[in-house]
């Protein structure tokens, strides 16, 4: 014979699901889309006009939950470095680490293909650096010069003096100036397309012209062997 509940129907009486310990389901995902929120505020408005009611506002979450995930403005902002910013350039990095015997061409168009593919997936990168690295007072300036540069910038310069000194490179270049065009080639005009677009009259003008401009320029310019 069935049981009754003590609601008045039949049926064995059930007890509530008993939540498991640790924090809310979806949390992780809202997390993240704190980040993409931020991450966006930075672009639009920049990192210093950037309020975390701003964030909260951008995300739909409470200003007291990005507190909860990220303590402080400060907090925050470092999280979008380490987890938004810097995975864009590991690949980078990691690609050209890993070719210390590849002829200069080589590792030249590795740097190229794999700025213009970082701007191709990531179209906030360009307007940001220009924003929060290059202009005075931008508050990434600090992650170029100790975090970057050491993994990307020093590596490519002394790689070109050596290739200078070995009689592989065109010996009037200076090897610190031609990593600053190798990113002037790529990152500075991907920034300006909105404004090229415009004045040449060219709405299909993108990132895979930039790139095949950058290599015809570099190849001619650094007179590397065939």
């Amino acid at each position: 014979m069935s049981r009754k509940s003590d609601r008045g129907g039949s049926g064995p009486v059930r007890k509530p699901p008993q939540r498991q310990p640790g924090r809310p389901s979806g949390e992780g995902d809202r997390r993240a889309l704190a980040l993409d929120a931020a991450l966006a505020c930075y672009v639009r408005r920049g990192i210093a006009a950037t309020s975390l009611r701003d964030i909260a506002r951008e995300a739909g979450i409470t200003p007291a939950l990005l507190h909860y995930y990220f303590g402080d403005a400060a907090g925050l902002r470092e999280a979008v470095v380490g987890e938004r910013l810097m995975p864009v350039f590991t690949g980078i990095r990691d690609t050209l680490l890993g070719m210390p015997d590849a002829p200069l061409r080589e590792v030249i168009v590795a740097f190229v293909d794999g700025i213009c593919g970082m701007i191709r997936r990531h179209p906030w990168l360009p307007p940001l650096w220009i924003r929060e690295v290059v202009s005075e007072g931008g508050d990434l300036r600090e992650l170029l010069v100790t975090r970057l540069a050491p993994q990307i910038a020093t590596v490519l310069a002394a790689r070109f003096a050596a290739e200078q000194a070995a009689g592989r490179l065109n010996p009037g270049l200076d090897p610190r100036l031609l990593m600053v065009s190798l990113v002037g080639l790529t990152l500075f005009p991907a920034a300006g397309t909105p404004i090229w677009r415009e004045i040449f009259a060219s709405d299909d003008l993108g990132i895979d012209d930039i790139r095949d401009h950058a290599l015809a320029l570099i190849e001619r310019g650094l007179e590397l062997p065939a």
